[in-house]
């Protein structure tokens, strides 16, 4: 007798396997990867191997004597997870905490949920914002990035924090700049010389990977632009209202995880909208979530919340703003 059997999307299949995407993903990586090896050292390479080992054995070992099913690791989606989770993380983060992190974002963000292509939130946020919480000191400890040598000798906060807790005390933005422990400008944030944690340091080893990624059409630019814009317009709006008070876009833009959240884990396959339609909707949430926590919210960077908040949006989404039929003339 013949059986229905019921599997998860996609039910189509073309020439973009899991493996060719996540491959393609970790190359667009590499640019940010080796900044963060320059300015940050062992202690980068060493957050990044152990992230990376342990996502990969972590589901190894829970698909093959939890799950009971055929390990998937081969697809590189845990390693994936594990760059991003390694990028959301200090050089000087204590390893037992890495592993910590990578558990939670591949047992609970991922296999909890059936494994890749049934998680509603991104596996490697869920891990990062865990450890934010649970352990929130480390963290938000970062090294300066001075050179490969003596980058983890010297800790500081990130232009975000700075700027945060200066507001809190009454200063305007002028007075923060020229009090802070270290000078930063726009050049800085573009080359990655500011403090942070591995993977956002570097506008413009990112924004090589974005360029990558849009040329082998792993993703479109409708998520990334659409949070770029929302946030200059909703921060601009602030900044003309109040420059004292309120930071500029472009300091937004290049500072902290904006570039990083917006192009390699709002973009996720499986939990962002289906419609460029419900993209533009999902990416506007984000952007103006973002700006909202990190203006008015007691922490200084608010993507990788704004990114989980979202994705629990997504189901409502695309219930709303559906793809067109197949063979449906309008």
């Amino acid at each position: 007798m013949n059986k229905l059997i019921i599997s998860p999307s996609p039910h189509i299949h073309g020439e973009f396997s899991t493996k060719r995407l996540m491959r393609d993903v970790i190359i667009a990586l590499l640019p940010a990867l080796c900044v963060s090896f320059y300015f940050f050292g062992l202690g980068a390479m060493t957050v990044v191997c152990v992230a990376v080992i342990s996502c990969v054995v972590f589901e190894y070992l829970i698909q093959k004597f939890l799950l009971k099913t055929t390990p998937t690791v081969n697809d590189y989606s845990a390693i994936v997870t594990g760059l991003i989770l390694a990028f959301n993380l200090p050089s000087n983060f204590p390893l037992w905490l890495v592993v910590v992190g990578s558990l939670i974002a591949i047992g609970v963000g991922k296999m909890v949920f059936g494994g890749l292509g049934n998680n509603p939130f991104n596996p490697a946020l869920v891990g990062r914002v865990f450890l934010l919480i649970a352990r929130p000191v480390e963290m938000t400890t970062w090294p300066l990035p001075i050179n490969m040598i003596t980058a983890d000798a010297t800790t500081g906060a990130t232009p975000l924090a700075i700027i945060k807790e200066g507001l809190k005390n009454g200063l305007t933005i002028d007075q923060i700049k020229s009090q802070a422990d270290y000078t930063f400008t726009y050049l800085d944030s573009l080359w990655g010389q500011i403090g942070g944690s591995l993977g956002e340091v570097s506008a413009i080893a990112l924004l090589l990977g974005f360029a990558y990624l849009l040329v082998r059409k792993v993703i479109t630019w409708h998520i990334p632009i659409t949070i770029f814009l929302t946030v200059t317009v909703f921060s601009g709006t602030l900044h003309l209202v109040n420059p004292n008070q309120f930071i500029d876009p472009v300091f937004h833009l290049l500072t902290g995880g904006m570039i990083l959240g917006a192009v390699y884990m709002a973009t996720d396959y499986v939990t962002s909208p289906m419609t460029h339609k419900g993209m533009i909707v999902y990416g506007t949430g984000i952007g103006l979530i973002t700006i909202a926590i990190r203006t008015f919210g007691s922490y200084p960077e608010g993507l990788s919340f704004a990114i989980l908040f979202m994705n629990a949006m997504v189901p409502l989404i695309n219930k709303y703003m559906k793809p067109k039929l197949f063979g449906e003339i309008k």
